[in-house]
C-alpha cells in the first residue's frame, strides 16, 4: 500500500465512524485513495454525513498525529509488515448488529511487535463487576498461556480485562490492551499504569484516533477486534446480557474457537456462559491447559513440552507443506530458530518434513498434539 493510501485511510478513519457497514461494501468498489476524493467531494450516494465529516478532517489531522507523537503510537494498514492479517476476516462477514468490517487501520502504541504478538494470541474476557474467583481464574488462565509464549488479549476494562493483563505481564509474556478509544487516552483513569505496562511489555491499539474519548457503541465496535485477533476466546465470568458475549458471539463467527469458565449455578455472574455451554456455542474449560488443548490441540500428560518458539511454529503449521523460509517470514523469525524448532516437533513426531516443507503429523494416539 502507498503512503497516500496510507493517508487516506487515516483521513477516512477521522470521517466514517469505525465499524460502519456502508464502509465495507464502498471499499469493494474504489481504492483507498479514491474512496476518500469521492467522499471529500460528497459524489454520488456518498452518505452526507460522511461528506460533512469530511470537511474538517484534514484540519484535524494535525492534532490526532501531534497526540500520537506523545506517546509514540503509530498507524499501521493493510499491506504493511506489520498488519496483522486475521483482521482481514472481518470484511467476509455479515456484521453483528450495525457493525461490520475490518478496521481501515490500526493505531499502535508500545514497543511489542504487532506481527509477531498476533502470531498466535488468546483473548480472556468477561465481566466488568468480577467476582474474586472470577479474577483468579482469569489471571491463573492469562498467565498459563502467557507462559507457554501466547500473547493475552482484552480490553483493558475493570474485572476481567485488568485480571488478564495482570496475569499475562506477572507470567512475564507480551499482551495486548484494544481500546474502544484512543490509544493516548487512559480508560477507566485509574488502569493508567497498568496502561503504561501494558505498553512497555506488549502493545495499546485502537481503531479510534488519539484523542478519541470512550462511547458505549464503541465497546461492541471494539469487539470485534478482539475476537479477530485472536485463535481462541475464553469468557471468564458473563451475566445473560454481557458485551463479554458479544465478544464470544464475534469469535463465533469468526471461526475462532470459543470457551468458557463455568461458575456456580447460583451465580448470576456466570448465567451467560453456562447459557453459553447449553447453547453448544462454546466449549467448557477450567483451566489454561485446558484452553491450550482446545485452541491448539494440545493433549495429554504424557506429550513432552516444547519451547515458546517450538509452539509458535506449530500453531502456523498446516496438513500442507509449508517451507521453511516462508515460516520464518511469517513469523518474523531467523530460519535458523525456526529450523531449530521444527527439529524439536520433529523429534516429538508431531511434524514432518520433505523438500517441500513441513507439514503437522500425527502426534500420539494418531492425533496431533503438542503439550
Amino acid at each position: 500500500m502507498t503512503a497516500r493510501q496510507a493517508r487516506a485511510r487515516l483521513l477516512l478513519s477521522l470521517t466514517v465512524e469505525a465499524g460502519d457497514p456502508r464502509l465495507v461494501e464502498w471499499r469493494e468498489r474504489a481504492d483507498p485513495d479514491e474512496l476518500w476524493r469521492a467522499v471529500r467531494a460528497g459524489a454520488g450516494d456518498i452518505p452526507d454525513r460522511w461528506h460533512e465529516a469530511a470537511t474538517d478532517a484534514e484540519r484535524r489531522l494535525d492534532g490526532v498525529l501531534r497526540r500520537a507523537d506523545e506517546v509514540g503510537a503509530r498507524w499501521v494498514v493493510p499491506g504493511s509488515a506489520a498488519w496483522p492479517v486475521a483482521l482481514d476476516d472481518l470484511d467476509h462477514l455479515e456484521g453483528i448488529g450495525q457493525v461490520a468490517g475490518a478496521p481501515l487501520g490500526l493505531w499502535v502504541r508500545g514497543g511489542g511487535d504487532l506481527s509477531v504478538i498476533a502470531a498466535a494470541p488468546v483473548a480472556v474476557v468477561g465481566a466488568r463487576t468480577c467476582t474474586t474467583y472470577g479474577a483468579e481464574c482469569a489471571s491463573d488462565i492469562a498467565a498459563d498461556c502467557a507462559d507457554q509464549g501466547h500473547a493475552v488479549v482484552s480490553g483493558a476494562a475493570f474485572g476481567i480485562d485488568a485480571c488478564a493483563h495482570r496475569g499475562a505481564l506477572l507470567a512475564g509474556g507480551p499482551t495486548v490492551a484494544v481500546m474502544a478509544c484512543g490509544v493516548d487516552v487512559d480508560y477507566p483513569g485509574t488502569h493508567a499504569a497498568l496502561l503504561r505496562r501494558i505498553a512497555e511489555e506488549g502493545l495499546v491499539v485502537s481503531e479510534f484516533p488519539p484523542g478519541a474519548e470512550p462511547k458505549k457503541h464503541r465497546f461492541l465496535v471494539r469487539n470485534r477486534l478482539i475476537a479477530a485477533l485472536s485463535v481462541g476466546v475464553v469468557v471468564v465470568e458473563a451475566a445473560q446480557r454481557s458485551g463479554s458475549l458479544n465478544t464470544l458471539n464475534w469469535a463465533d463467527q469468526l471461526g475462532r474457537t470459543t470457551m468458557v469458565v463455568p461458575g456456580p449455578v447460583t451465580s448470576q455472574a456466570s448465567g451467560g456462559t453456562h447459557r453459553a455451554v447449553r447453547d453448544g456455542k462454546a466449549l467448557l474449560v477450567t483451566s489454561g491447559r485446558d484452553v491450550l488443548a482446545d485452541t491448539f490441540g494440545l493433549v495429554g500428560d504424557d506429550v513432552p513440552a516444547v519451547g515458546a518458539a517450538a509452539r509458535r511454529v506449530w500453531v502456523r503449521l498446516g496438513a500442507e507443506p509449508e517451507p521453511l523460509e516462508r515460516i520464518a517470514s511469517v513469523l518474523r523469525l531467523g530460519t535458523v530458530p525456526v529450523h531449530r524448532a521444527l527439529r524439536e516437533l520433529e523429534r516429538h513426531g508431531v511434524v514432518a518434513g520433505d523438500e517441500r516443507g513441513w507439514w503437522r503429523s500425527a502426534g500420539p494416539g494418531g492425533q496431533a498434539a503438542v503439550g
